[in-house]
């Protein structure tokens, strides 16, 4: 099966998908229709050379998927709030005409680039600072010691913190329907790149696993994490738990380039085992999807499968390149 340049996200009633020039969102409103955004998008490092080299474009790439998720869920929440009886409630309260739309400004730029500072300092101190501070206390309890050692006691309680972060994402009732969401953004790229009439019907046959899933990107920046910091070693002070921060952009940018070849060669049974581990977390950050939310998926897919870059890799036979990770 190719693999094609599009990636996606599950979003507040809705999904969002992106090729190399597109970003398309849909949200599926309560009466049953769908209300859509989108908007071209061409990714820096299509623009500036040197970050489109290996390594370095998986940290951009990083970064720009952030942003766009925040942005894509800033629509889903307006559109969510539009059917929101207690919002209209707010709106009428507070003066509003009947039938007034909630702020059609959004999320501003400066207040986006907060929360994904945020969201990248806190992820630091669970996933980095917070492992490293336990690490020696287990250490002595188990009577373990050295470099190797230490590498390995901090490396399973990373492990161990983002099995943790999944598992609350997963039981959390709140986000079992935009978990479905995100099975049916799986599902729906699965049958674009089998060929397939993009109906709901055909849609819920796929897997909602997907070797490209940020799930599995995550989980290979712990592995990898793991490998790097155990040859770094115990960190002794302020500057050297920064150091182990600073090289989380290179981890990224690796485990970037992993996804890419495990896209590229997912027909290769050895490239399917080693990639299998990865794609069991998906397990707990996706649910089976009901046709509706394969039909959301689908009229999100619809307004970037056409992008050119996705044609000309639909007739190459697949991707040569991944770009962005899904």
């Amino acid at each position: 099966m190719p693999f094609l340049p599009v990636g996606g996200q599950a979003v507040i009633e809705g999904v969002m998908m992106r090729s190399p020039s597109r970003i398309a969102v849909a949200v599926r409103r309560a009466d049953g229709s769908f209300t859509t955004m989108q908007r071209t998008f061409e990714s820096v490092t299509r623009r500036v050379k040197p970050l489109s080299l290996p390594v370095v474009r998986g940290a951009v790439s990083l970064f720009e998927t952030m942003f766009i998720g925040i942005t894509a869920l800033n629509f889903s929440a307006d559109e969510a709030a539009k059917d929101d009886p207690s919002e209209v409630a707010k709106t009428a309260a507070s003066g509003g005409a009947e039938g007034a739309k909630p702020s059609e400004g959004g999320i501003p730029p400066l207040v986006q680039a907060l929360t994904v500072a945020f969201s990248l300092t806190l992820g630091m101190l669970l996933f980095v600072v917070m492992p490293a501070k336990l690490t020696p206390i287990l250490q002595n309890l188990l009577g373990w010691h050295g470099r190797m050692a230490f590498g390995l006691v901090d490396g399973a309680l990373r492990l161990i913190v983002f099995v943790l972060y999944l598992l609350l994402i997963s039981q959390w009732s709140e986000m079992a329907r935009v978990l479905g969401f995100h099975g049916a953004e799986h599902k729906a790229i699965h049958a674009l790149e089998a060929g397939v009439e993009l109906t709901p019907e055909n849609v819920q046959k796929f897997s909602r696993l997907h070797p490209r899933c940020g799930t599995t990107f995550l989980f290979i920046v712990v592995v990898i994490s793991i490998v790097l910091f155990t040859f770094i070693g115990k960190p002794a002070n302020i500057g050297q738990h920064l150091l182990r921060i600073a090289c989380m952009p290179l981890i990224a940018g690796i485990a970037f380039e992993f996804i890419r070849l495990g896209g590229k060669y997912f027909g290769n049974p050895i490239v399917r085992a080693v990639m299998w581990p990865g794609m069991q977390f998906q397990l707990l950050t996706t649910r089976e999807p009901d046709l509706d939310m394969c039909a959301t998926a689908i009229a999100s897919l619809n307004l970037v499968k056409d992008d050119p870059t996705v044609l000309a890799m639909q007739k190459a036979g697949g991707m040569k390149e991944v770009s962005f990770i899904q």
